[in-house]
């Protein structure tokens, strides 16, 4: 499975810098001088870290072999993937990577099947979206007296919703 660790915005500059927009909780290591990135479409990488900066809190990037504005701009819009497979556990019983989570069947504490995670939001406050069948998709707060229980191994996590939350 793929992840995205960020999105490649517009050129900054003449020489082929691009802006990115990161969306990984470790951007000196995913984007460290030298390192080779995936891209969604494959066809634009993969590219390889050629020098980093920050800039007014946003990740200026140049990539090898990318020398100028319009070779920059044509990468706008790039998403830079890594495999799930890259990301490692975080060592914490009860911390997860949101691909961990997307894909467990949910259930409740007495058995009930709910759903399924189809994905983690971040606002101020984790929420995992539950794909019901025939019914709204539900949001479920991602804190332990909600979800008491998740189990990697055996595909499922188990809710212990207040009334009215389903």
């Amino acid at each position: 499975m793929q992840l995205v660790v960020g999105r490649i915005g517009r050129p900054h500059g003449v020489r082929g810098e691009v802006t990115v927009e990161v969306r990984t909780d470790e951007p000196e290591r995913r984007f460290a001088v030298g390192a080779s990135i995936a891209t969604d479409p494959a066809g634009s990488g993969p590219l390889v870290v050629a020098g980093r900066r920050w800039h007014k809190g946003i990740l200026l990037v140049m990539f090898e072999g990318v020398t100028d504005r319009d070779v920059a701009e044509d990468l706008r819009g790039t998403m830079l993937v890594i495999d799930s497979a890259e990301v490692e556990p975080t060592g914490d019983p009860d911390e997860f990577h949101d691909h961990q989570l997307i894909g467990l069947a949910v259930e409740t504490v007495a058995g009930e099947p709910v759903g399924e995670v189809e994905d983690v939001l971040h606002h101020g406050q984790d929420l995992l979206v539950v794909r019901r069948e025939g019914q709204d998709e539900a949001l479920i707060p991602f804190v332990k007296a909600l979800v008491p229980e998740v189990d990697l191994a055996g595909g499922r996590l188990v809710v212990d919703p207040p009334e009215g939350l389903l």
